[in-house]
């Protein structure tokens, strides 16, 4: 039986793009220096590979681990890249400052030996200070863009592999991840069922105490969007998710992947993970309108367990409706909204932000491959 196409995956990341396929992943981050760096894994078999990745309802969990535990690993690992290059350049800039110390002193040194020794102190003088300047040049060299052999600069990637830069050591990840994702399930499962059922108090129907609910879970969602939307790194990153969204697009639309071909794709994808969170709260409204009037700790308690489900339930209905989107039903009222919703979470991206993107894309692609033609 042929192989079937992988359908490649991604995920913004500071200053730098996660690109992952079947059975591996890269991550590729430019540094404060202009290098781009790689971190790259291995996907545990069975989950893009295995039954239940092609099981209905089931192929859902693997999205969920892509985001939940591949994503916030490489997230780490490219905050403590970015970490790692401040703590150079303050270290740098410290020396430095130490650096013109010396050269001042020297300096005035010259200077009082000009004024009382005349000329020949003025020449020594000088001396100090010629000498003073090449031990500073030789303590901190100038760094050299590298070239292409043709003296055209380039940012050609490398494996990043020092241990400083490898990010959360295991338990601080999932201590991390514990606790992000139990913050996120408070404020946008439980914290709306607390709302809306002290607003119960004051004769509210439990039908529409369920969709007042799911509106102000959807206005929680949104409002988040909005807010880190405004923050200048975060930005950053928004542009980085739409370089992502564009080199994938662009592949699977048979360009070439270089700049100038992939800036003309669009940078909303159907396969976004933003427009699946949409359908996920969407399609939770309707769940808990279904299970009708609870007590308050049944009713907390349901939509935490009812998560996977309601998860499992909006990938499969992204999933049909991207495949039969010349279904004006499918199309205006699933697809549509997620796209609009990307211009909330994705900015149009520079290119050197696209070389980030085709350097972990390429990456994984040949790896991809390889592994296809040794089978």
């Amino acid at each position: 039986m042929a192989e079937p196409k992988i359908l490649y995956g991604g995920q913004a990341v500071i200053e730098g793009v996660m690109m992952r396929g079947r059975n591996f992943v890269s991550c590729a981050v430019r540094r404060a220096n202009g290098e781009i760096v790689l971190k790259q894994g291995t996907i545990p078999k069975g989950v893009y590979a295995g039954v239940w990745s092609k099981t209905p309802f089931l192929r859902a969990l693997p999205l969920l681990w892509d985001t939940l535990v591949l994503g916030t690993q490489m997230l780490t690992w490219a905050a403590n890249v970015q970490a790692n290059d401040e703590l150079a350049k303050e270290k740098k800039r410290q020396e430095g400052d130490d650096t013109r110390a010396v050269v001042n002193a020297l300096e005035n040194e010259a200077t009082m030996e000009a004024i009382v020794g005349g000329a020949s102190g003025a020449v020594e003088g000088a001396a100090l200070m010629m000498q003073a300047e090449r031990e500073s040049e030789s303590l901190h060299p100038r760094p050299s863009a590298p070239t292409d052999g043709k003296g055209e600069p380039h940012a050609a990637p490398t494996t990043q592999t020092p241990k400083e830069q490898e990010g959360l050591p295991p338990a601080a990840l999932y201590s991390t991840l514990a606790v992000s994702l139990g913050l996120g399930i408070a404020v946008f499962f439980l914290l709306p069922v607390l709302v809306a059922s002290f607003l119960g108090n004051f004769g509210v129907t439990p039908f529409w105490n369920n969709i007042i609910e799911g509106l102000i879970r959807l206005a929680l969602f949104l409002g988040y969007l909005l807010l880190i939307g405004r923050i200048p790194e975060i930005q950053r990153v928004f542009m980085y998710h739409g370089a992502e969204h564009k080199t994938i697009a662009a592949y699977e639309g048979g360009a070439q992947l270089v700049p100038a071909q992939i800036q003309k794709f669009s940078k909303e994808h159907p396969r976004c993970g933003t427009g699946f969170l949409l359908t996920v709260v969407v399609i939770s409204i309707l769940f808990f309108v279904l299970l009708g009037d609870l007590p308050l700790p049944l009713r907390l308690a349901s939509r935490i367990i009812l998560i996977p489900i309601v998860a499992a339930v909006s990938y499969e209905l992204i999933r049909f409706a991207s495949q039969h989107r010349n279904f004006f039903l499918f199309d205006w009222l699933i697809v549509r909204p997620s796209l609009a919703l990307q211009s909330l979470t994705t900015r149009e991206p520079t290119d050197d932000m696209i070389q980030v993107a085709v350097a972990a894309f390429q990456d994984v692609r040949q790896r991809e491959e390889r592994l296809v033609g040794q089978v």
